[in-house]
């Protein structure tokens, strides 16, 4: 089947969704996605973040969606068109979604160990508002210690079920879930239980926002400042595939290895994850590469550096003259009186 997102067309298998299809494009017209996960069954439609416009059904009916679609959960047809960012109505759309998002969510962003790789973030730079509309108070909850490694900070939970389907879906002994319904609905456990099964860290991983913090790296550092490395080891609990975030030698964190679209490629259990933070206990392979838009690129040393050349005579950096060019002021001259005191001297 030929779809086409954005213009550009792209030959898919049936049973692809809108989503799956612009994924493989890449590059801007990819949806955003806060529940959608390709590695849980049943995820996405919740969040409503992907929506897109199907300007064409398909070349059987090439009668235009009236409303915009969930490009997670709405399959591909022969001939589909899509406008993703090429449309206005999308555009109002996930910045509205973004707005909804926000309304609960606190601006702890200093704070919060998931910032520089976090979902919503990046969601609010590209479609947030400067201002808020909503007057009530927010929803606030008590840091819940949910297990031996996982603190739940239920202030910033979107709802998103990822972390429910991950402990549902990799082990027999899921102990905490959605409770209560409306503005009231919350992540918690079950009375008197706590997450201790083998796979729970990856409820970390999976979690967009930082509603779910790995207390062995909580408030230790920022994200920006490790250099991420994969790695691996012999593991007879799981595919023993990492990445190790570490400063200078010292391990500060393991987590799976993620993909582009930051879904973890391949589940890791928690002796991997918690118990291993000396370099000897691994393999290490290289230096991870981020995209190229990544707060965490920005100390990567993989990507080429251009050299910074000091002049001779004046010690300035190179191109401080253009510089001073951009920085200067001349279409807001001054004031005669201005001109006077600066030529007197007597500021």
């Amino acid at each position: 089947m030929k779809v086409t997102v954005d213009g550009q067309e792209i030959d898919v298998e049936p049973g692809t969704t809108i989503l799956q299809a612009a994924r493989k494009i890449g590059g801007e017209s990819v949806p955003p996605a806060m529940c959608y996960y390709s590695k849980l069954k049943g995820s996405g439609g919740k969040c409503r973040c992907c929506l897109v416009e199907v300007s064409k059904g398909s070349d059987a009916d090439p009668r235009p969606m009236p409303k915009l679609v969930a490009s997670c959960v709405t399959g591909c047809m022969d001939g589909m068109e899509v406008k993703s960012i090429t449309s206005e109505r999308v555009l109002d759309a996930r910045k509205s979604v973004t707005e909804f998002l926000l309304i609960n969510h606190p601006l702890d962003c200093p704070v919060c160990d998931q910032a520089g790789e976090c979902d919503l973030q990046n969601l609010s730079f590209k479609h947030g508002a400067a201002k808020t509309r909503f007057i009530e108070d927010k929803r606030t909850f008590e840091p819940e210690n949910i297990g031996p490694n996982i603190q739940l900070h239920m202030n910033r939970c979107i709802l998103c079920y990822r972390c429910v389907m991950t402990a549902d879906q990799l082990t027999d002994t899921r102990v905490h879930g959605v409770l209560n319904r409306g503005d009231h609905a919350q992540i918690s456990t079950y009375i008197s239980k706590a997450v201790t099964n083998e796979f729970s860290g990856n409820m970390i991983d999976v979690c967009p926002v930082g509603a779910l913090t790995d207390k062995t790296f909580r408030f230790k550092q920022r994200v920006w400042f490790n250099k991420p490395y994969n790695a691996h080891r012999d593991c007879d609990k799981c595919c023993g595939k990492t990445t190790l975030w570490m400063f200078g030698n010292e391990i500060q964190r393991v987590t799976a290895r993620k993909d582009e679209f930051h879904e973890v490629e391949e589940f890791i259990c928690n002796e991997c994850r918690f118990d291993h933070k000396d370099v000897a206990d691994w393999t290490i392979e290289g230096q991870l590469k981020d995209e190229k838009d990544s707060v965490i690129n920005q100390t990567n040393y993989t990507r080429k550096e251009e050299p910074v050349k000091l002049g001779s005579e004046n010690q300035i950096l190179l191109g401080r003259d253009k510089d001073r060019q951009k920085i200067s002021m001349t279409q807001v001259p001054l004031k005669p009186e201005e001109e006077q005191v600066l030529k007197k001297g007597n500021y």
